[in-house]
């Protein structure tokens, strides 16, 4: 999965309003950012392999710090306990918790049987990425719900604020379809180096949510305004 994660991301506004899109693009994206960090330093491994799925040429030889079932279990629990201890927000922090689960989760679906359970342990995967007619409609799809889902719980504050997210999800679609459609990376340690840009998402997604504002309000303040109104 690539859209789907940001879909989530997205979607997560209208769930956690006072969580910024950054944020939760980190935490849907988290097995993700810290995975090439982990091929480069020789931990974990994966060849270009074309042929070996529709979708993608990547076989992920070896993965269990980044994307096991335990080990995302793991991050997520300290995701969740970062952000909670921060901001003092535990119903945000548990949904954060959920969304870098939920990387796993998709993934599950989309990959070939290589998502290990726990290091060594066994391995999963439905094969989505065998199909590219089902790929693609469940990536777009889910990013799209996530997109109108977002826009439905923001509003712009400024012409930035219009603008951003349409550049942020083109940027996206583009990036996925020569992903998908474009030659295999040249290498594992190309594939790698070009992984870390997607940090560079997390930071479109902060700048994002500086020009927009909610309209979805916190469940709290919500019953708040509810009693006021009763009484």
């Amino acid at each position: 999965m690539f859209l789907g994660h940001f879909g989530l991301a997205l979607a997560a506004k209208r769930v956690i309003p006072c969580a910024s899109l950054g944020t939760t693009v980190m935490a849907a994206q988290w097995a993700d950012g810290v995975w090439p960090l982990f091929v480069l330093l020789g931990l974990e491994h994966a060849e270009i392999r074309p042929g070996i799925t529709v979708v993608t040429p990547l076989d992920f030889v070896s993965y269990p710090f980044s994307h096991s079932l335990l080990a995302d279990f793991g991050w997520a629990v300290l995701f969740a306990l970062a952000y909670g201890t921060l901001r003092k927000d535990w119903r945000t922090a548990l949904w954060l918790g959920v969304l870098v689960m939920s990387h796993w989760m998709l993934d599950v679906v989309a990959h070939r049987p290589d998502m290990p359970t726990w290091p060594d342990g066994p391995k999963l995967g439905a094969g989505l990425w065998n199909s590219l007619p089902a790929t693609l409609v469940a990536e777009f799809a889910l990013f799209g719900a996530g997109l109108w889902l977002y826009l439905r719980a923001t509003r712009a504050r400024d012409r930035l604020g219009s603008a951003l997210p349409w550049a942020f999800a083109a940027t996206l679609v583009i990036i996925y379809l020569a992903a998908v459609f474009g030659p295999p990376p040249p290498s594992e340690r190309v594939l790698a180096m070009s992984g870390l840009a997607g940090w560079l998402f997390v930071a479109w997604g902060y700048w994002i949510d500086r020009h927009r504002s909610t309209t979805v309000a916190e469940p709290a303040d919500a019953a708040r305004a509810l009693a006021a109104r009763s009484g």
